[in-house]
């Protein structure tokens, strides 16, 4: 008398990954821009505040390269490093 164990009855129903998570960067596509990032974190104690502009200028490349979904830059917290609409810019102002 053998007992059969019948694992095939579950199913495995692949996910995406959680919000944040996303594949590593196999072919280095975006190492200049993490490095530069990681080396401005090292030179202002870690303070990410001051390391913005290189922050998205990496996620940026990762977007670009379809490391992590495409994701509007004012929605990851860069909204004030945007650029005006060109009207703005020029201060046109209609009488």
């Amino acid at each position: 008398m053998s007992t059969a164990m019948n694992f095939g009855t579950k199913s495995f129903k692949p996910r995406a990954p959680d919000k944040g998570s996303f594949p590593l960067d196999h072919f280095g596509e975006c190492k200049a821009f993490k490095e530069t990032f990681m080396r401005c974190l090292k030179d202002n104690s870690f303070d990410n505040s001051k390391c913005r502009l290189q922050s998205k200028d990496y996620l940026e490349c990762r977007m670009e390269n379809q490391l992590m979904a495409k994701e509007p830059l004012e929605k990851l917290g860069f909204k004030d490093m945007m650029d005006p609409p060109h009207s703005q810019a020029d201060g046109d102002t209609k009488p």
